[in-house]
């Protein structure tokens, strides 16, 4: 306790931790866009299908989400700090195994499997167990910040994993991110206490008198079941989970994973359309950011309208394109500045309806449903494309998906008073 209370800055260590949650976000973000990299060159490496290397993304994506309300639970019993160590560590293994595979299902289960349990607990849920224990005044923007984190993270890292992928192969690709989660994991063990308490502050922008949401009892299981049982009977929880679905749908499942494959059925060289990734996630620091900011003073119902709507049409848009690099340019940026603009929106209202203690747990629940329609998209779009030869159909029904959840998320009740039985 010595130590910990001997921590600079003050009350603005909330920052500090705020940042080295950034960093971590951002690598176990690459590492969860490494498959989109991989594709190609494991198809080419070992003759695998492109079914079998998608299934393996999809896995890693779904198990990303599930791990997200458990891992929440586990913060507050477990620690933050000890779970989010252990994740790192669980990475930088998996990744590290992967280097000797000759099979799917060893992709499948390092890949897949593993990484996807690591990942998970690193993810968007950590963003907000963080920003409710350190920060009271600037949540919107904090948040902004962090969920920016996961998309730029998995979006700057790809140029230099495809350059990697396409100089030596695959395996310095996997190598490399598995010793740079091994790295992470001591920085945050060191760098980040586990609630301002621990070093005798109090969350930043606390009044007097504030008093801390009380961390839940009981095991991991109990706290999550327990939460999800609360929230599943109101409406609130499932528009939200619902909208989320498709924000994974149309981000990390059908973008993420197929947008250098789709640019490189039409002759685009594989470190270009990557390049195009990059540009999405720099512009996306700016767009979730100021997402941010904006839930802080503006309905953040009308937001998700608005992100989801634009959103939908430029994906129907895209396939109709010359695919030039003018074309390109737009939509990166464009889709960029809305890759996952709605994740502060959406801790927002989940934290107006379930409250500060319950809502971090309530978001995870929400996550897996971003999660289940990333998986849902990586399947679908390889499937269709095998059938098809094309990306149209995947990219007109995403787009199709998006406008239905900008229409739906005009109906969630704002307050305690939505966390009511529908």
């Amino acid at each position: 306790m010595t130590i910990a209370r001997s921590r600079p800055f003050g009350q603005n260590y909330a920052f500090v931790a705020a940042g080295v949650v950034f960093i971590a976000l951002m690598a176990a973000a690459g590492l969860r866009a490494a498959p989109g990299v991989l594709l190609l060159p494991l198809e080419r490496a070992f003759g695998w299908d492109r079914g079998a290397t998608s299934a393996a993304a999809a896995v890693g994506i779904f198990i990303y989400g599930l791990t997200g309300p458990f891992a929440a639970a586990l913060m507050q019993s477990f620690g933050v700090r000890r779970t989010v160590t252990l994740a790192l560590i669980l990475m930088a293994v998996s990744t590290g195994l992967s280097a000797l595979m000759t099979e799917p299902w060893q992709y499948l289960l390092t890949w897949g499997v593993m990484s996807g349990l690591g990942s998970g607990a690193v993810a968007m849920v950590l963003g907000a167990t963080v920003v409710n224990r350190w920060f009271v005044a600037r949540r919107g923007l904090m948040m902004g910040l962090l969920t920016a984190s996961t998309a730029t993270g998995s979006l700057i890292f790809l140029p230099g994993m495809a350059m990697m992928a396409e100089a030596g192969g695959w395996q310095p690709v996997v190598l490399t991110i598995a010793v740079v989660m091994a790295v992470l994991a001591p920085m945050v063990w060191f760098l980040l206490p586990e609630r301002p308490e621990s070093i005798g502050q109090k969350a930043f922008g606390a009044p007097e008198g504030y008093v801390p949401p009380a961390a839940a009892t009981g095991g991991a299981l109990k706290v999550a079941f327990g939460a999800l049982r609360r929230a599943a009977g109101t409406r609130t929880f499932w528009l939200l989970f619902g909208g989320f679905f498709v924000c994974g749908l149309t981000t990390n499942g059908l973008i993420g994973v197929h947008m250098i494959a789709m640019c490189s059925d039409q002759g685009l060289p594989e470190t270009r359309a990557a390049a195009l990734l990059a540009l999405m996630g720099l512009f996306d620091l700016v767009g979730t950011t100021l997402s941010g900011w904006l839930t802080d003073r503006y309905d953040p119902r009308k937001l998700l309208f608005i992100y989801y709507g634009l959103r939908g049409l430029s994906l129907m848009v895209l396939p109709y394109t010359d695919f030039s690099i003018v074309a390109l340019g737009v939509f990166a940026v464009f889709y960029g500045l809305d890759w996952i603009a709605t994740v502060p929106p959406t801790v927002k209202l989940a934290n107006e309806a379930f409250g500060d203690r319950d809502g971090p747990i309530i978001f995870g629940w929400i996550a897996a449903g971003h999660q289940a329609g990333a998986a849902t998209a990586a399947v679908m779009a390889g499937v269709l494309r095998a059938s098809q030869g094309r990306y149209l159909e995947a990219f007109v029904l995403a787009g199709v998906a998006a406008l239905v959840a900008a229409a739906a998320s005009l109906m969630i009740r704002r307050g305690a008073t939505s966390a009511v039985p529908a």
